[in-house]
């Protein structure tokens, strides 16, 4: 690893499998990376000293002082601060420090790792979203991790746990945040400059800091998170670590049959590894990896590989019949009086879209009938077939009648229109529409976030309104993909689009316009999207989750 810049530094966190921890603790020491482990002291003496045995008496490794870590708990911040002084100490070449755990494995050379650090000698690679956009979090208690008190267990205290919860809040008992904190949420597995980490470790008012996490509710996914944002230089709000978690909030396991996804992720470590998985254990800490021809990144595909696990876990397989698991019975008859289709994001992406689809379809085609100002009627009609008026109260009054008063008044023309986040939109009609069999729903998520990147700033009223239309943009998503859907539904990604403009285009309007139309006007030109992943990356360091920019993969 000579010539690549500062060594990188291992902190390893170890409880279980300390075979397979050793056996990527000897990965990282054969490629010169200094390693620090901390064994959980629930560790048996035994287990401990075949450990030490494995590795023996190498210079570039330490064992720090034991704590016994509970999940959760504020022990392994201690361990990892211990040891993170230990590297500091014994190691002052080294460059970055990287926390990893005894279930990490390696997906890349440990060279490649070190060529991107030092490609970056000064940013902090720690995923550290605002609180106020955390939504991927578990539990049910968001601000208030920061602001009550959380002295009894949550796994092995439950009852008392949330009783206390309970009495705090009716109490009205909130906690003083330390100035200059504002708190920060993110994956534990972070990789810090020296320069960041030592600050953190040194900084005079960690006494007050170290006492006032001691109280919160896992702190060892916001302590450094919070803290990076006091001391560091530059961050890139992003693990280097691949970590999927259930709906439970548990990480996911990968197995021997992941190979082939892990060897397309755009990260260098992936967590967690199921101990027996001996063909990912042999692959990657082997010089296979390096004789196998590289395949390119697709992060955005695995992010959907365990969004599609997720949604079967929840709702079964097609023609699977179990106790837990029984379908219920819904009506198939259509509840309009003909059939529409419903484009969301494609005025985004393609020039004069509804001009152009009027033109190929011959149906009517629409501007976004629940836009916030009033109803975008064709042709910009203040009156529509039926006494229709464009007026957004009358339309509000009772949106889903609103929907179908129109489709009857123009039945035998077929209405397409627009719709997405950025609009009225109404949970009831988000599922009429989704169970209406006479629905054609095309949806290109994430497309919202497009005229938002016209405006040509990062605002912090940019970055709350991304979180905001994100969030509304989930909530429709998960509508659209419940088992109760009736309607014709495709989703599609910003990127998938790009890809192949022309042949997506094709399949998205097959069902409302004819082939000669289509080869008569041709398709909709594609918007250019250059400065786009700029931009992205902007939202990104300024404290939004990595998750919401899955789908731009360019």
């Amino acid at each position: 690893m000579s010539g690549q810049g500062a060594p990188l530094g291992i902190i390893m966190l170890c409880h279980t499998a300390l075979h397979r921890a050793a056996q990527v603790a000897r990965f990282w020491l054969d490629a010169g990376c200094p390693v620090v482990i901390h064994l959980d002291r629930a560790v048996s003496h035994a287990d401990r000293d075949a450990m030490r045995a494995a590795l023996g008496a190498h210079p570039l490794v330490r064992f720090s002082p034991r704590h016994r870590c509970a999940w959760g708990s504020w022990q392994l911040v201690a361990a990892t601060q211990d040891a993170a002084e230990l590297m500091l100490r014994d190691f002052p070449q080294t460059g970055h420090v990287m926390l990893i755990s005894g279930a990490c494995l390696p997906l890349r050379p440990a060279s490649e790792l070190q060529a991107h650090l030092a490609a970056h000698p000064q940013t902090d690679f720690i995923e550290s979203v605002a609180i106020e956009h955390a939504e991927w979090i578990t539990g049910g208690l968001s601000e208030e991790r920061f602001t009550l008190y959380f002295p009894f267990n949550w796994h092995k205290q439950r009852l008392a746990f949330d009783t206390f919860v309970d009495v705090q809040r009716k109490l009205g008992i909130r906690r003083e945040i330390p100035r200059p904190l504002r708190p920060h949420m993110g994956s534990q597995w972070w990789c810090l400059t020296r320069k960041t980490l030592s600050a953190i470790l040194t900084d005079p008012r960690r006494k007050r800091y170290d006492r006032y996490f001691r109280q919160n509710w896992i702190p060892d996914e916001s302590y450094f998170q919070t803290l990076a944002r006091v001391h560091a230089a530059q961050i890139d709000s992003r693990s280097l670590t691949l970590v999927k978690f259930d709906r439970n909030g548990r990480p996911n396991l990968f197995y021997d049959d992941h190979l082939q996804l892990l060897r397309r992720s755009d990260c260098f470590v992936a967590r967690k590894i199921w101990p027996e998985a001996n063909r990912l254990y042999d692959f990657f800490l082997s010089d296979q990896l390096a004789r196998q021809p590289r395949l390119p990144a697709e992060p955005a595909k695995i992010d959907r590989y365990f969004e599609l696990a997720e949604q079967q876990r929840r709702e079964g397989r097609a023609g699977l019949y179990m106790q837990s698991r029984f379908p219920a019975h819904d009506s198939a008859a259509a509840k309009t009086a003909g059939p529409y289709s419903v484009f969301s994001g494609f005025d985004h992406l393609f020039e004069n879209f509804e001009h152009w689809l009027g033109q190929v379809s011959g149906a009517r085609a629409h501007g976004h009938l629940f836009a916030s100002e009033r109803v975008q009627f064709h042709g910009g009609a203040r009156v529509w077939h039926g006494a229709i008026s464009d007026s957004a109260a009358i339309r509000d009054y009772n949106p889903r009648m609103f929907l179908t008063n129109l489709l009857w008044a123009a039945r035998g023309e077929r209405q397409c229109f627009a719709y997405g986040p950025e609009d009225m939109m109404d949970h009831e009609v988000n599922w009429f529409m989704a169970t209406d069999t006479n629905a054609e729903i095309q949806v290109i998520r994430g497309a919202w976030i497009l005229p938002l990147w016209r405006r040509g700033v990062v605002s912090d009223a940019v970055v709350a309104e991304v979180a905001r239309l994100q969030k509304r943009e989930q909530l429709w998503l998960e509508v659209l993909e419940s088992r109760w859907v009736l309607a014709k539904c495709k989703i599609w990604t910003v990127s998938e689009i790009c890809a192949a403009p022309e042949q997506c285009l094709a399949m998205a309007v097959q069902d409302s316009a004819n082939a000669a139309a289509l080869t008569a006007h041709g398709l909709a030109q594609l918007y250019r999207l250059e400065g786009l992943p700029e931009f992205l990356t902007a939202l990104r360091n300024q404290g939004l989750p990595p998750q919401n920019f899955k789908d731009f993969n360019f």
